[in-house]
């Protein structure tokens, strides 16, 4: 049932050719069907009393009646292909729709390549089976009923042999289409795991080339590819035998119809051309019933695709909005009341192979600590100050910020921005002027113009130059040949991990922001810059607050207030040298970093520079001094 909700509710705009394409195909079948009777009336009272005028009749209605079957033929192929693909392509459109509404928490509940999926596999099954079930479903049972309709009125005795094989043909083809689909279900989640790995492959194709990991990358997809090969296989061993058992009750059905007819035609119960047309009905009969088959395996196997179709479709955002939104936000201010948050459940399939070994994995790797990632954070922040954020790996410290543009909802208490709770706000208001630079830096296929306008599409090439300039962005981008209109690939391939960072820090302040969150987002640029990006903002950009997440003590030492998370807890809150004193956590991480090896900032790079240079000189001076005695001894 799911798969035909599934379909009528995106039939929006091919309603008429959907309607249309069935009568077509029923109006083909009536015309093959009048042909054997034509036929007997060919050979009885033309061939055998050698009528030529009956002859030339019956030939030429023949030929009329099988133009008109042609064309209600080709029309309903039209009108059916413009329907399946109409359908199709509603329901990629609705689906990709609708996944630009999911929240985090939605998005968590899929994965990348399983939604890839649905939008190309499955659309195509949906559209395969579309199209059979206008086409060949019509045809099939038209073509079934009427020719047993037309053998009981040729001859009822012959025609109760027709009735015999079709109910013994019909419970065999039942059962093997049930197992066989049984497996076709089993199909398509693997292809998910299969999508996954090829994607995980080709997207970190550079890590795989420099472990030089090809042949184990090639043995994962092998495995998988496998998996789908060997439950193919079985579904195709089950089918294979559908053909020997159609082909042993086609031939029983003839020579069991000639035998008696030939009783018939010299008992004179039956003529030559009867027995003709009712060959020809055994045929249609039998082919019919093999048409239905392969459509129950094509419909069961969209089912399956329907189902996951259905999932995405019906995926609903689980951020409740707010009757009056509040349009405006009035300054940078943050306030953390009591806030505690929790991921939620994602719930996965049991019947999905695919599914229950990425919960087993994930199972694996849950610690048996609390539920809550973030417990009873209390923080107030004030407008245009410079926060930094910092703790270990695991401390839900992209997590804390992720709350602030509402990606998550809270689960406990309540967070304010310019003095109103996050869920009081429009959505795109609040994350307009809440700009969030992520620690995974996302270029898209373009210009570099063009994606900084992601940030604001009226923006000029002006405005642009501005904010590249507070980024440090402008440092390259004017010494590419073709500046702002150079061209970026695929994910920023073509560039490096800093100037990637340094281009979205630039695309977020385009949103003229109240609030600026930087998610580790200078972790690949020198130290240097990262100290002319942070001077930048304090010179340009006064009045908006600015959180900087960071593993780096440069980066947040001069920060009107650090924060330190140590398990979705708050630690400590204070200056530098307030932290220092009194954190624990706070003074290892600052004694590891700067004890031997650990950060420089910008002079201090100088001055190493300078060392360096002047001990390389003074090894070269000692080089020549060396050869010249060399050549004077």
């Amino acid at each position: 049932m799911k798969t035909v909700k599934v379909l009528f509710r995106h039939i929006t705009g091919f309603g008429r050719d959907s309607i249309l394409t069935p009568l077509w195909m029923i109006g083909e079948v009536a015309c093959e069907m009048i042909i054997p009777l034509l036929m007997a009336t060919l050979i009885d009272q033309g061939v055998e009393r050698g009528d030529m005028s009956v002859i030339a009749r019956t030939s030429g209605i023949m030929i009329a009646v099988a133009l008109c079957g042609l064309t209600f033929g080709c029309l309903g192929s039209v009108f059916g292909s413009r329907a399946a693909t109409g359908i199709a392509k509603n329901l990629r459109q609705d689906q990709y729709d609708n996944i630009q509404t999911f929240s985090f928490a939605s998005i968590d509940r899929f994965s990348t390549p399983s939604l890839v999926t649905r939008l190309t596999t499955d659309v195509m099954n949906i559209q395969n089976a579309y199209m059979m079930i206008l086409r060949m479903v019509p045809r099939a049972f038209s073509s079934l009923i009427i020719a047993m309709c037309m053998a009981f009125v040729v001859s009822g005795t012959m025609a109760l042999i027709y009735l015999g094989a079709v109910v013994v043909l019909g419970v065999v083809l039942g059962v093997l289409m049930n197992i066989a689909a049984k497996y076709y279900r089993q199909a398509f989640p693997e292809y998910d795991a299969m999508n996954e790995s090829v994607e995980e492959n080709v997207t970190a194709i550079r890590a795989v080339k420099a472990f030089a990991r090809e042949p184990m990358q090639i043995n994962v997809f092998k495995v998988t590819s496998k998996r789908i090969y060997d439950i193919f296989m079985k579904a195709e061993l089950v089918l294979s035998s559908v053909d020997p058992i159609i082909q042993i009750t086609v031939w029983g059905c003839l020579l069991l119809i000639s035998w008696v007819g030939s009783h018939l035609i010299v008992q004179n119960q039956l003529t030559t051309g009867d027995l003709t047309s009712l060959l020809m009905y055994c045929m249609n009969i039998l082919m019919s019933l093999v048409m239905l088959s392969m459509t129950i395996v094509m419909i069961t196997m969209s089912a399956a695709s329907a189902r996951r179709i259905a999932e995405v479709l019906d995926e609903k955002d689980d951020m409740p909005v707010a009757a009056h939104p509040v349009e405006t936000v009035a300054d940078g201010s943050i306030e953390f009341s009591h806030v505690s948050f929790a991921y939620p459940v994602v719930k996965l399939s049991e019947n999905d192979p695919a599914a229950k070994r990425r919960a087993e994995a994930t199972r694996q790797l849950i610690t048996k600590g609390p539920e809550n990632v973030l417990t009873d954070i209390n923080l107030t922040i004030p407008s245009g100050s410079v926060v930094g954020i910092i703790g270990g790996t695991g401390s839900s410290k992209s997590t804390l910020v992720n709350l602030i543009p509402r990606l998550y909802d809270v689960t406990g208490g309540s967070l304010k921005v310019g003095g109103v709770d996050v869920r009081d706000y429009d959505r795109n208001v609040l994350r307009d002027k809440v700009a969030v630079v992520l620690q995974n830096n996302v270029l898209f296929s373009g210009t570099i113009l063009s994606n900084m306008r992601w940030g604001k599409p009226d923006a000029t090439v002006e405005d642009c130059k501005r904010v590249c300039a507070i980024a440090c962005a402008d440092e390259f981008v004017d010494r590419l040949l073709d500046g702002y209109e150079a061209k970026v690939e695929q994910g920023g391939q073509n560039f490096s991990g800093g100037q990637k960072q340094r281009l979205c820090i630039a695309r977020a302040l385009l949103k003229d922001p109240k609030v600026l969150i930087l998610d580790d987002s200078t972790s690949a640029v020198d130290t240097g810059t990262d100290a002319k990006i942070r001077r930048s903002f304090a010179s340009q950009m006064p009045d908006v607050t600015k959180i900087i997440i960071a593993q780096r003590i440069s980066s947040i030492q001069d920060a009107d207030m650090i924060i330190v998370l140590d398990d979705g807890r708050i630690s400590g809150v204070g200056t530098h040298d307030e932290l220092v004193r009194s954190n624990e956590i706070y003074r290892t991480i600052v004694d590891l970093q700067t004890r031997g090896g650990g950060d420089f900032d910008e002079e201090q790079f100088a001055q190493l520079s300078d060392t360096n240079t002047a001990i390389a000189s003074g090894a070269h001076s000692d080089t020549v001094d060396t050869n010249d005695d060399k050549e004077a001894r």
